[in-house]
């Protein structure tokens, strides 16, 4: 299935029948960060009844437990640092938007490493787009299922999340735990920075973190489709679908 969009006076034709996925699924034996234990999926059980087919039951029914921050792709609101309530579900995004693809190799900053602006400005230019998404170097498949706890993970330049905010970016999607350090004593800044905040909150912003970007997908334009799982929270799992737009 093909659709043909309009921007600025560009027309792009998408294939809506190939996505790729960016997301990380939960699962028992999935991605975990946070020093958060993994995830558990586990027949639901009552009196009389245990939710396995395995175990005589009609159906399968499980009881699952999971933290969106620490175990997959998640998408999150700026609830996630507020003291009033905000949820993702409040302001769902846009069903389509165009996104920039750009790749980056962090590099050292104080005891680890860091998105630069000067990185992230050399990549995009001027954004002009809705979304955002980075892929870090390097980009081992490995990435999908591994322990970021205690790894001191890369993160963003808290310069690069406000640019982003200024030039009008709604949503940033990164293949890292967090856009802020593994250990910051609680500052937040680069989210606080994406979100505006106190001064101009952005409330229809998200950040979505834990994706994967395979290599086969090259750097520039998509149509994404970020889609969020309806969940009242602050944040909640996610799947990110990037579509090639072909330049007519």
């Amino acid at each position: 299935m093909q659709t043909r969009l309009e921007k600025n006076g560009t027309t792009y034709l998408a294939d809506l029948s190939a996505p790729t996925d960016l997301s990380i699924p939960v699962s028992a034996n999935g991605i975990t960060a946070w020093g958060v234990p993994g995830a558990t999926l586990e027949p639901h059980g009552q009196p009389g009844f245990t939710g396995s087919v395995a175990t005589g039951a009609s159906v399968n029914f499980y009881d699952i437990t999971f933290n969106p921050h620490a175990h997959g792709t998640h998408t999150e609101c700026m609830g996630h640092i507020t003291e009033r309530p905000y949820s993702v579900n409040t302001i769902p995004p846009a069903p389509w938007m165009e996104a920039r693809l750009v790749s980056i190799e962090p590099e050292p900053a104080g005891k680890g490493a860091h998105v630069s602006l000067g990185q992230l400005r050399e990549a995009l230019g001027t954004p002009s787009c809705e979304a955002v998404v980075i892929r870090t170097y390097p980009n081992p498949p490995s990435k999908r299922g591994r322990s970021w706890s205690g790894s001191n993970p890369p993160y963003l330049d808290p310069k690069a999340a406000a640019w982003l905010a200024a030039e009008g970016v709604l949503h940033l999607l990164i293949d890292l735990p967090s856009v802020d350090p593994e250990e910051d004593g609680g500052a937040l800044a680069a989210h606080t920075a994406f979100w505006g905040l106190p001064g101009n909150p952005r409330p229809a912003a998200t950040i979505t973190e834990l994706i994967f970007v395979p290599d086969s997908l090259a750097d520039g334009r998509y149509l994404l489709n970020l889609q969020v799982a309806a969940i009242e929270n602050d944040a909640s799992p996610s799947r990110p679908l990037l579509f090639k737009l072909k330049e007519l």
